[in-house]
């Protein structure tokens, strides 16, 4: 029998201390060469067993071949100037760092990830999701220039995007998710064109598409950040409207351990939602109980058949121990509201 809830997570696991450096946003990898791409292809096929072995239904390759989930994308890409760093506010200025910078017209040569895709595919007969990033947050994480603004640079990108994500679909993937982090920093520029740059992005695929948009992983810049929006996180409220109109299939929010309003997932009626159902901070692990009081709590506001229990955000930053231990009580969580509600 189909189970109800088919648990997944939001995109990214951490990598383990014998491929790249841990608990860390941008690690560096500790090998290269033939001898990297193998340990890559091994922590990918430890982290699909362990999604199924604790429960999860929709599988990722927890973005084991990448370093960073937007940079990732983006290393191929051409039109990019690696050497001429850019010092740029990131998400709104909540952080600062050096990136490479856009100097010349974007261009994509081949598919970015469809290897990656078909070692996933071909590790798991589970559904399968592979998370790229949007093309508003990579505006927002690539210093620009070339194009006239922002926003010109985010639709040439979401072009690149369509294309990468027709090819990974036509290899098998049955969800593709847009990551934008960056909706929930630029919520006027979100409904303006952020919307715009998306349903580019998504245009002709014959896969689920989804949107994932939280409040960042679970470090000290977004943690601090988080610590200034009051005793109700409601961003949420101008962005949903405007996605329930869109093409997207499925939209990924942050719920556990927030202080998001419950009742925001109602303006999302014609959609289906991955709820953030276990945080991604490192100082919590849930249990399979608070994973699922999180499931009972979102089903007053949204439909089981339309409910995807689901993490915050990606848990790259955190230990593998820790995201093996929070996996675990996703999919055992999901277990008991099944029950609970049968």
């Amino acid at each position: 029998m189909a189970k109800i809830f088919k648990a997944t997570t939001a995109g990214s696991l951490p990598k383990p201390n014998w491929l790249a450096e841990t608990e860390k946003l941008w690690p560096a990898w500790v090998d290269s060469g033939d001898s990297l791409i193998e340990k890559k292809k091994e922590s990918t096929a430890m982290w699909i067993k362990e999604q199924e072995k604790s429960g999860i239904e929709i599988i990722s390759e927890g973005e084991q071949f990448r370093i960073h989930f937007v940079h990732g994308f983006l290393e191929t890409i051409e039109g990019i100037n690696w050497d001429k760093k850019t010092q740029m506010g990131i998400r709104n200025d909540r952080y600062v760092v050096e990136v490479p910078t856009v100097t010349d017209p974007l261009r994509k040569a081949g598919s970015v990830h469809i290897e990656e895709a078909k070692f996933l595919r071909s590790n798991t007969e589970k559904l399968t999701k592979f998370t790229l990033p949007g093309p508003m947050t990579i505006a927002d994480t690539i210093a620009n220039d070339y194009y006239a603004n922002k926003e010109e640079m985010a639709m040439e990108f979401a072009k690149l995007l369509n294309d990468e994500a027709k090819s990974l679909c036509e290899v098998g993937i049955d969800i593709i998710q847009f990551d934008e982090p960056a909706f929930n920093s630029f919520l006027k520029e979100s409904t303006e064109w952020g919307m715009d740059a998306m349903e580019m992005a998504i245009d002709g695929l014959d896969c689920k598409t989804a949107v994932h948009i939280c409040y960042g992983y679970g470090i000290e810049e977004n943690l601090n950040w988080k610590k200034t929006l009051g005793d109700q996180w409601r961003q949420y409220e101008e962005l949903f409207p405007a996605i329930n109109q869109s093409n997207i299939d499925q939209v990924s929010l942050e719920f556990a351990g927030s202080k998001v309003p419950a009742e925001l997932m109602r303006l999302l009626p014609d959609k289906e939602i991955m709820v953030g159902v276990i945080s991604v901070v490192k100082d919590h692990i849930e249990t399979a109980e608070e994973v699922e009081m999180n499931i009972i709590a979102a089903l007053d506001h949204v439909e089981k058949e339309r409910l995807i229990p689901c993490t915050n955000c990606g848990m790259a930053p955190i230990s593998v121990e820790t995201a093996k231990q929070k996996l675990k009580a996703l999919g055992e969580g999901a277990m008991r509201a099944e029950k609970r509600i049968s």
